[in-house]
């Protein structure tokens, strides 16, 4: 998260172009959006049982358990040629990167556009924490199931859009780390999330690797937003700035439990 925040202000200071980048988590780390009420809907003795790690991220949405997935970012200038001015529409043209990086996976992905009342209304007021329980505007579905999760900020200028590309899932682990009003709300919610959320190796009957997906990804983002993508490393002062920037601010308890 402290690389992702680095990255935006550096691309705001015009000291690098737009980025792109896949990552993991180590250990597995339970996400919470920036808003989420995070007290109220996680269980951080099961986190703790679990050896699970846990973050607020700076962008919004509700949590994800990154453990079996490859989270993706994008950080670009809100005024970089033909991007939409509405979150909504530029979800739509970064998200086409992701669209392509599935179909070139052999999955049949297409982008979700709530239609319905009832289906705005869901997501205007989510029913539940947990970020896989319903696709939002231009999220990525196979077969009317969600496969990858997305949020985005703009700061400066500059927007960061990451989210979560699922490679397996874990329903049960998922579930454990979440509070519900009732045994049989929780109940619910393990029948409801098969029927909502799906990861790419129950989708493909085999074996993806992580290093499939990210090829598959890099070269649907080059060839969604014809773009060629060219290796950075970071600097070690570079390195040292994300480092301060981790241990001040996303590692600390007031960040996290600000909400």
């Amino acid at each position: 998260m402290a690389l992702d925040e680095a990255l935006l202000h550096w691309h705001a200071e015009e000291k690098l172009p737009p980025m792109i980048r896949f990552y993991e988590w180590n250990p597995a780390t339970l996400s919470v959006g920036y808003f989420q009420k995070a007290k109220r809907d996680i269980d951080f003795d099961q986190l703790e049982k679990l050896n699970l790690g846990f973050v607020r991220r700076p962008t919004g949405g509700r949590a994800v358990l990154h453990e079996h997935e490859l989270t993706y970012s994008i950080i670009v200038s809100e005024n970089y040629p033909n991007m939409p001015k509405t979150v909504t529409e530029a979800y739509r043209v970064l998200s086409e990167g992701l669209l392509k990086g599935f179909q070139n996976l052999g999955l049949d992905a297409y982008f979700s556009i709530p239609e319905t009342n009832e289906q705005k209304e869901a997501l205007a007021k989510p029913k539940s924490a947990v970020c896989f329980d319903a696709p939002s505007w231009y999220e990525l579905v196979v077969e009317g199931k969600k496969v990858a999760g997305s949020a985005q900020t703009r700061q400066e200028g500059v927007i960061l859009q990451h989210g979560a590309i699922l490679i397996d899932l874990d329903a049960e682990k998922l579930l454990s780390v979440f509070k519900f009003k009732s045994d049989e709300a929780r109940e619910r919610m393990r029948h409801k999330l098969p029927e909502k959320a799906v990861s790419i190796n129950s989708l493909a009957n085999r074996t993806v690797t992580v290093q499939e997906c990210i090829e598959a990804f890099y070269n649907g983002f080059q060839e969604a937003l014809d773009i060629e993508l060219v290796p950075y490393e970071l600097t070690a002062e570079q390195q040292q700035f994300v480092e301060q920037l981790a241990e001040t601010k996303y590692r600390s308890t007031e960040w996290n439990d600000k909400y």
